[in-house]
C-alpha cells in the first residue's frame, strides 16, 4: 500500500498532464500554430517516454524516445524565437531543468550550454523585438538558478551517500555495513552462546547469455521485496554483488539456513520463469565455528556459493570446517546440503 501511494500521485499527473498536451496539440493545429503544435506534442511524448506507469521504461527504445523528444521540444522552442509565436518561447525558462532531470549530469550540462548559445544568438539577431533584452537576461537567470538546484541536488546526494543504509534498487542494505553489523553479530552470539548463520544467494548467469543484461537488473527489486518477505524481522540482507545478496540469521544453525536456503532458492527460480528469465538461482551457507570473524566468515559462504556454481548451479551448498587431520571421520571441507 505505501508503495502504490507513492506512485499514485505521480502517475495521476503524468496521464493527465499528457491528456491536456495532446489535446493542446491537436487544438493548435486547428488554429493554424504548426510550432506550437510540435512542442505539445513532444512534451506529451515525454510524458509518454518517462511515465511511472511504463515498466519498460528502462529498456530499449524508451531512453532515446526521451531523448528524442526533448531535443525536439529544445528545437520548437528555439525555432519559436524566428517564426513566433512570441509566447511560446517563454517556456524555454523551464527547458534547462527538464533537461537537468532527464538526462545524465554529464550530457545535460553541454546540451544546457548549447541550448544557451542559440537563445542568446537567436535574441541578438531578432532586433524587431522589443523585449529581446529581458527575454535574454530572464533565460540566463533561471539557466544559472537551475545550475544552482543541479548543484545543491548533487552535493546532498554526495554529503548523504555514508549515511544510506539501503539500496536504491533493491532496498537491501549497503554492503558498507555489511562487515561491522556481522561484526555485532558474531559478538553477541558468543556472548550469548546462540548460533549464527550465514547464507549468499546469487543468479546463476553463466549458465544463461542469452538474457540481456537489462532484463536481468529489472528483475533486481522483485528478487529485493522476496527475500524482504521470506526473511524474519531480526534478519539483515545485504546487496553484496551486482547479482548477489548476503543474509546473517541471528539464533539459525547451518541445518536450519541451509533449509531455509533451498525454499528461497526454489521461490526465486519460479519468480525467474514468471518473467520469462531462462535463469536459476545458487545458494551458499555457513555457519558460525570457533575463530570465526566477519571477515573470515563471508570467505566461507562466498566458498560455499561459488562451489554450488561450479557444480553445475541450481543448488544448494553448506561449508564446514575441515577437521584435525587426526581426528576419524574427515569431512570435505565444502560439503553439499542438498
Amino acid at each position: 500500500m505505501p508503495q502504490s501511494a507513492e506512485k499514485f500521485l505521480p502517475s495521476a499527473l503524468t496521464k493527465a498532464g499528457c491528456a491536456a498536451l495532446a489535446l493542446t496539440s491537436a487544438l493548435s493545429v486547428l488554429l493554424g500554430e504548426p510550432l506550437a503544435a510540435a512542442s505539445a506534442a513532444a512534451a506529451a511524448g515525454l510524458c509518454l517516454a518517462g511515465s511511472p506507469l511504463n515498466n519498460q521504461q528502462g529498456k530499449l527504445p524508451w531512453p532515446q524516445l526521451r531523448y528524442f523528444f526533448l531535443g525536439a521540444l529544445a528545437l520548437a522552442l528555439v525555432a519559436a524565437l524566428w517564426l513566433g509565436p512570441w509566447s511560446l518561447s517563454h517556456w524555454l525558462y523551464a527547458l534547462p531543468l527538464a533537461t537537468f532531470a532527464l538526462l545524465p549530469v554529464y550530457l545535460a550540462a553541454p546540451v544546457t550550454l548549447v541550448l544557451l548559445v542559440l537563445v542568446l544568438s537567436s535574441a541578438q539577431w531578432l532586433v524587431n523585438l522589443p523585449d529581446r533584452h529581458q527575454m535574454v537576461s530572464a533565460f540566463v537567470l533561471t539557466t544559472l538558478l537551475a545550475g544552482i538546484l543541479v548543484f545543491l541536488r548533487e552535493y546532498k546526494s554526495r554529503q548523504l551517500a555514508p549515511l544510506r543504509r539501503t539500496d536504491e534498487l533493491t532496498q537491501a542494505a549497503s554492503r558498507e555495513y555489511l562487515s561491522a553489523d556481522l561484526h555485532k553479530e558474531i559478538q553477541r552470539s558468543e556472548r550469548e552462546g546462540t548460533n549464527l548463520s550465514v547464507m549468499m544467494i546469487g543468479l546463476d548467469t553463466h549458465l544463461s547469455d542469452s538474457d540481456p543484461d537489462e532484463d536481468i537488473r529489472a528483475i533486481l527489486p522483485r528478487i529485493g521485496r522476496y527475500l524482504h518477505s521470506q526473511l524474519r524481522d531480526f534478519d539483515t540482507y545485504y546487496r553484496v554483488a551486482d547479482l548477489q545478496f548476503l543474509a546473517i540469521l541471528p539464533g539459525a544453525n547451518t541445518a536450519e539456513t541451509a533449509k531455509k536456503a533451498d525454499l528461497i532458492r526454489q521461490g526465486l527460480d519460479k519468480l525467474m520463469e514468471s518473467h520469462g528469465l531462462k535463469l536459476t538461482v545458487s545458494t551458499g551457507v555457513a555457519g558460525l565455528n570457533i575463530g570465526d570473524d566477519a571477515d573470515s566468515l563471508q570467505q566461507s559462504v562466498a566458498n560455499a556459493l561459488r562451489r554450488a556454481q561450479q557444480q553445475g548451479g541450481n543448488r544448494t551448498q553448506t561449508f564446514s570446517n575441515p577437521l584435525p587431520s587426526d581426528l576419524p571421520g574427515k569431512q570435505d571441507p565444502e560439503a553439499n546440503a542438498q
